[in-house]
């Protein structure tokens, strides 16, 4: 799933393509699309657009009276669509502009997960933005330490609940903590202050560098174009080399660096996670 500087760098290419273009429509495609009853969408016809942003791991679209919340989940896409073909491929919305442009939200497969909401007023008090923790890079290691005194659960897991922060998934998760040499599985209530620093420099750091190097791209590219240590399992640490080990779940997957992040000690690749003896 798209992340924070992904999402934010796209946001920026938006802007920069889409800024101030008049709303002409917008259309559903699909039945699920629209995750809003109220309001309708057709009170930003004849609009412009203010503003693209991102707030977490969602994309914002200020028009008029209001904002579409855009959520890509794990492979949406909303781009240029050129062609405005009565049923695309893969396609959940469109909004098209009295320019004859038209932006497209897609997602492949059959699931349709990704979606709309249209929200008028503040949107830290509606869904789908009430309840998300602040930004990742927005807190500081006084912040990060506040947030993690109060969860006792595995740092990983903290670090993607978008309820604790928002805008880190994946990836990032394991980036940030093979950066600040923690181990995923530590106790998040119990880190050290020098290591709560670590992490909160970590998170800047890793944030900062993905962004430069989305800003670089012409579109969203797919994870594995990416950079880091998230896609070096079974390969050398980069900073010791040491062989970067997994842990496997379902739905994601947990790298890790023994020698850097558990004191050398391998987890086993199950999802009780316990040291191997």
């Amino acid at each position: 799933m798209p992340e924070l500087p992904e999402l934010q760098a796209h946001a920026e290419r938006l802007g920069e393509d889409f800024g101030g273009a008049t709303l002409a429509g917008f259309r559903p495609i699909t039945f699920t699309a629209l995750k809003t009853y109220q309001p309708d969408p057709a009170v930003a016809v004849g609009s412009t657009v203010a503003s693209f942003g991102r707030r977490g791991k969602y994309l914002l679209m200020e028009v008029g009276p209001v904002t579409f919340v855009i959520h890509l989940m794990q492979g949406g896409r909303l781009k240029p669509d050129e062609k405005q073909a009565a049923k695309p491929r893969g396609g959940i919305a469109r909004w098209t502009f009295d320019d004859g442009r038209a932006l497209l939200l897609t997602e492949p497969g059959t699931e349709r997960r990704a979606g709309v909401w249209v929200v008028e007023g503040d949107l830290e008090a509606q869904p789908p933005i009430e309840g998300l923790g602040p930004d990742a890079d927005s807190l500081d290691a006084a912040g990060w330490g506040a947030l993690l005194a109060e969860r006792s659960s595995r740092l990983h897991g903290v670090l993607r609940d978008q309820h604790v922060v928002a805008g880190i998934g994946r990836r990032l998760a394991n980036e940030i903590c093979h950066r600040a040499m923690l181990s995923p599985f530590a106790n998040a209530s119990k880190l050290k202050p020098e290591q709560v620093a670590a992490l909160a420099a970590a998170v800047q750091e890793c944030i900062a560098e993905s962004l430069a190097e989305e800003r670089t791209q012409d579109e969203m590219v797919k994870s594995a174009a990416r950079g880091g240590v998230h896609h070096l399992a079974g390969q050398p640490c980069p900073r010791c080399g040491d062989v970067l080990r997994t842990v496997e779940y379902r739905a994601y997957t947990v790298v890790y660096c023994p020698t850097c992040q558990t004191d050398g000690k391998v987890l086993a690749d199950n999802t009780t996670s316990k040291f191997l003896k």
